[in-house]
C-alpha cells in the first residue's frame, strides 16, 4: 500500500480520494474547506495543511478549480512544495493552463521529484463509479509509478505526453462536451417546439447515429429539468477559456466553441454560473422564448 496525499475533496475529489481509502492506502487528506467526515471515518487521516500532506505522502495528488488554485496549492509558504523530499511525486488532476502546468512541472522537478498532469472526465458520476476517463502527461516512469492509483479511479486511461499534453487533451475533451451540449440542447428544443415529445426522441436518438453519452446524460437532464450541478457551467467557462486564449496563441479558430462560451456567459449573466453544464440549453430556450416539454401554442 501506498502512502497518498490528496488535496481538493470538493464534488469530483472527495469521490475520487474515497477510491484510494477504500482501496486501504494510507491517504493524508486536506481541503481549505475541510476534510469531509466521511472520509476521516473510512480511514483517511486529516493534514492542517498541503504541506503536511507533502511531509506525509510519497505521491500527493491535487484537485482544485482552477490555475491560480492549483499553484497556490503547490507554492504558497504552506503549500507542497515546502514539504516535499526527493524522489516524491506531485499528480495534478485539475483542469488547468497547459502552458502554466509546464511551468509547475519543471519548477517541482527542480526539487528532485516527478510531476504528472492527470486531468479527468466523467464528471460526479464517473468520480463516485470509479469510471473517469484520465489523460495523463509526464515522464513513463513518473506515469508507471502511478498508474495502479488511477486504476482506482478511472477505466480509461492514457499517457498521451510529456508534462502538459494531459492538460492540452482535457481542453479538447471539454471543446468537444460543450459542442455536444449545444447540439443536444438544440435538437431537443427543436424537436419540442415542433410537437414531439422531447423524451421520446432522445429515446429514439439513443438508438442511432446521433446517440452520444451527451444525449444519455444530459439530455435526460434537460427533459427533467435536473440542473443541480454535476460539472458547473462555471468551471466549464474556465476550460473554455483556456481553449480560445490557447488557440488564439498558436492562431488556431474555434469558431463553435466561442459560441458555445457565449451561451454559457449567458447562462452566467442569468444566475446560472453555478447550474449544470447541460443547463446551456437554457440560453437557447430564452432566444426560443420556449423551454423543452412545453406545449406548443
Amino acid at each position: 500500500m501506498s502512502k497518498v496525499g490528496f488535496i481538493g475533496l470538493g464534488i469530483m475529489g472527495n469521490p475520487m480520494a474515497g477510491q484510494l481509502v477504500k482501496a486501504g492506502h494510507e491517504v493524508y487528506l486536506y481541503s481549505r474547506s475541510g476534510v469531509p467526515g466521511e472520509l476521516t471515518e473510512a480511514g483517511g487521516m486529516a493534514c492542517a495543511s498541503a504541506k503536511q500532506v507533502a511531509q506525509q505522502a510519497d505521491i500527493i495528488i491535487t484537485m482544485v478549480p482552477d490555475t491560480p488554485h492549483v499553484a497556490s496549492v503547490l507554492f504558497d509558504a504552506e503549500g507542497v512544495a515546502a514539504g516535499l523530499s526527493p524522489g516524491k511525486v506531485v499528480v495534478d488532476m485539475s483542469s488547468i493552463s497547459p502552458v502554466e502546468t509546464k511551468t509547475f512541472a519543471e519548477r517541482i522537478k527542480a526539487l528532485g521529484c516527478d510531476y504528472v498532469d492527470a486531468p479527468v472526465s466523467g464528471g460526479e458520476i464517473g468520480a463516485r463509479a470509479a469510471s473517469l476517463t484520465i489523460m495523463a502527461g509526464g515522464s513513463d516512469a513518473a506515469f508507471e509509478r502511478v498508474k495502479p492509483l488511477f486504476e482506482l479511479m478511472g477505466k480509461n486511461i492514457t499517457l498521451v505526453g510529456e508534462n502538459g499534453a494531459g492538460q492540452t487533451c482535457k481542453v479538447a475533451n471539454q471543446i468537444i462536451v460543450a459542442l455536444n451540449i449545444e447540439a443536444v440542447g438544440e435538437a431537443l428544443l427543436f424537436a419540442s417546439r415542433m410537437g414531439a415529445d422531447p423524451a421520446k426522441v432522445r429515446q429514439a436518438l439513443m438508438g442511432g447515429f446521433a446517440a452520444s453519452r451527451i444525449l444519455e446524460v444530459h439530455g435526460e437532464r434537460m427533459v427533467n429539468r435536473t440542473f443541480n450541478p454535476g460539472f458547473r457551467i462555471e468551471l466549464h467557462q474556465k476550460d473554455l477559456n483556456l481553449a480560445l486564449s490557447s488557440a488564439r496563441a498558436v492562431g488556431v479558430s474555434l469558431p463553435n466553441t466561442a459560441t458555445a462560451q457565449e451561451l454559457f456567459n449567458s447562462c452566467a449573466a442569468h444566475g446560472g454560473g453555478g447550474w449544470d453544464h447541460s443547463a446551456m440549453v437554457r440560453a437557447l430556450e430564452h432566444m426560443a422564448n420556449f423551454e423543452i416539454g412545453q406545449q406548443p401554442s
